[in-house]
């Protein structure tokens, strides 16, 4: 195990460890058992000590936020001359790993519904008076894979002290630690330009660059350091043509395309606010459907073919696939419907 801490150990007599969770650029997490409360809760603690500096403030702001789209925080402690913050176990995985490395991109339907559930949680946090600062695929916890059972924002307790050590990265340009760099390139202009300056559009302009990675593949400006330029000219990125050429995803992905540029524009104050965003997302049309995994199993004619799933074979047309056409043998997700004869795949997104 990573960390201060094995199974088996006892903090203040009340968390067992458990299991690691993992680690971030700023603390390790640890799964553990509440033994007052019968429960298993992540907890958090700091790996050095400028961590240490703010997390008992982080823990009480993060407590402000009560939403179902916001991870809970559950207890804040000192124990052997250590903090700790318990939150809520989230039993799933994190954005990156459970879509962005699993698919190129996600079709306009689901990506419509995740971008409808970061918003609200992240406008409770803007209510609550909670800027996050560092939102990142890795701060977004998904459960039930493609199913999209819940979608939770993270680590608003560290937001404070993530942009402490982004503040200190950025001014000598370097941009080197892990924190600066798994956030570059979801950092609005502003960041970069007067972090301590930063206000709520910083949350809406990481959002709409989260989107556009979700619905294409690839980051708005870029990655590594030398993204810093062109976020700060901030000139709109362009969407690749799959997003609109196919006539059954383009009335979504367009009305998508507009809000992620909206999220991204440069000056903050044309950006929506959060509340705006839910307003918007809630005048969306994405199904709320069963997803599956297949197999291609048969193409025919570069025009249709069948899709093996769990107990069936599905039907698909090379209409209802969304970006590039999967081949025999290839790993798919999709949605299906009742059809004649068989049922009828809709959409079709190939996987990585």
């Amino acid at each position: 195990m990573n960390g201060p801490h094995s199974v088996g150990d006892i903090i203040q007599g009340r968390y067992e460890i458990i299991g690691d969770v993992g680690e971030g650029g700023m603390q390790f997490v640890y799964a553990a058992t509440d033994k007052i409360l019968n429960r298993t809760v992540a907890l958090k603690t700091p790996k050095n000590n400028s961590a240490e500096k703010r997390f008992h403030r982080s823990a009480v702001v993060s407590a402000c936020v009560n939403h179902p789209n916001v991870a809970k925080t559950l207890d804040y402690l000192e124990y052997n001359d250590r903090q700790y913050l318990a939150e809520e176990l989230i039993n799933g995985a994190d954005l990156d790993k459970a879509f962005v490395k699993q698919a190129k991109c996600l079709d306009p339907y689901l990506a419509a519904r995740v971008f409808h559930f970061l918003a609200k949680g992240l406008a409770a946090s803007h209510h609550a008076g909670v800027i996050h600062r560092d939102l990142k695929p890795t701060n977004v916890m998904v459960t039930g894979g493609f199913e999209l059972n819940e979608i939770k924002i993270t680590d608003f307790g560290i937001a404070k002290m993530a942009e402490d050590e982004l503040v200190e990265a950025a001014k000598d340009q370097t941009f080197q630690s892990l924190t600066a760099i798994g956030a570059l390139p979801y950092m609005s202009p502003e960041f970069i330009d007067t972090p301590k300056l930063v206000g709520t559009p910083t949350d809406v302009w990481s959002i709409g660059a989260m989107m556009y990675e979700l619905l294409t593949g690839e980051k708005p400006f870029g990655t590594g350091w030398k993204v810093v330029a062109k976020i700060l000219e901030a000139t709109p990125p362009e969407f690749p043509p799959f997003l609109t050429s196919n006539p059954h995803f383009a009335p979504l992905s367009n009305q998508l395309i507009q809000l992620v540029l909206q999220c991204l524009q440069k000056n903050p104050v044309f950006r929506p606010s959060a509340d705006a965003l839910v307003e918007k997302c809630g005048c969306l049309y994405y199904p709320v459907v069963p997803r599956y995994l297949g197999t291609v199993i048969d193409v025919q004619y570069q025009s249709y073919g069948l899709i093996s799933i769990p107990g069936e074979d599905v039907f698909f047309h090379m209409n209802s696939v969304y970006a590039g056409k999967p081949v025999i043998g290839d790993t798919v997700m999709l949605s299906k419907f009742p059809g004649g004869g068989r049922c009828r795949a809709h959409p079709v997104v190939k996987l990585a």
